[in-house]
């Protein structure tokens, strides 16, 4: 692992958002407990048409005081940080992801050269399902045929169309995919493909294909979160298919800022070694 590589990588996805505008803009309708506090685990919220509705600022639900891989005994002093999932998106899962040969020598390398070709930390957009995993706002907007995700890094954005569209024959690669979703019962069922050969799922620098199918399962099983349970189809650079589940907690009093990668940056020119 370089220091300068994880000091680097750190400070680009780890901005931490002291404050927003509008910082006292209080947010309506939040159920409260008896002694006043917010009630995250009050019923999910529901649309005119019954279905959950998943409007609102979400962001990972933190995880770790300072993940093991980026830990040096100064990088964590922030409050918004990368989550276990952010640095390796199969932690959790028993026997790690199952990489072809070839891929898991390809993300040796990646840590090897930690944060030096991640396209997250040279400013790139972030891409499905990495996106999820950040510390990054996300704005959700709910409609009957549209749900839009809006992403505090760089005013990037995300179009999920649920209005019986059917896939791209032969999609043009590009970060964020062409995304449908479908409601079966309470979850939304959301199908992309068409990812760019070149994108990162996490910081480790885990691959996906362009020949990759993403199948996320979002659900809001109450007022506070947001889980989203991801299947990467993949079998360029995985022997098998492989999911894990992502969970965000809801942002309140707050609004969306500007978070423009490398505006004012000056963590760059302190940075040592290789």
């Amino acid at each position: 692992m370089r220091v300068a590589g994880c000091a680097l990588s750190l400070a680009l996805v780890a901005v931490s958002v002291t404050s927003a505008q509008w910082i006292t803009i209080e947010t309506k309708g939040v159920p409260r407990l008896p002694d006043g506090r917010p009630n995250l685990s009050a019923p999910t919220p529901r649309t005119l048409d019954g279905r959950p509705d998943f409007s609102g600022i979400w962001m990972l639900a933190p995880d770790s005081p300072c993940p093991d891989l980026i830990r040096d005994g100064q990088d964590c002093q922030e409050k918004d940080l990368p989550s276990r999932q952010a640095v390796n998106i199969g932690y959790g899962l028993a026997e790690g992801l199952p990489y072809q040969p070839w891929a898991g020598e390809l993300v040796r390398k990646r840590r090897a050269d930690f944060s030096k070709d991640d396209p997250h930390s040279h400013c790139l957009p972030s891409n499905p399902p990495r996106i999820w995993t950040l510390p990054h706002r996300q704005k959700v907007f709910q409609t009957a045929d549209v749900l839009v995700v809006l992403n505090e890094f760089n005013a990037a954005y995300r179009q999920i169309f649920t209005d019986g569209r059917a896939l791209p024959v032969d999609p043009q690669p590009s970060w964020n995919g062409y995304s449908t979703g479908k409601w079966m019962g309470d979850t939304l069922v959301v199908d992309t493909i068409g990812l760019r050969d070149d994108v990162w799922l996490d910081i480790s620098g885990s691959p996906i294909g362009e020949g990759a199918r993403l199948t996320e399962r979002i659900r809001r099983p109450d007022y506070g979160h947001l889980e989203i349970e991801v299947t990467v189809d993949d079998p360029k650079n995985y022997t098998k298919p492989w999911t894990v589940t992502i969970h965000d907690v809801i942002q309140l009093n707050m609004e969306m800022i500007d978070e423009v990668c490398l505006e004012n940056e000056k963590s760059a020119q302190h940075l040592v070694g290789k």
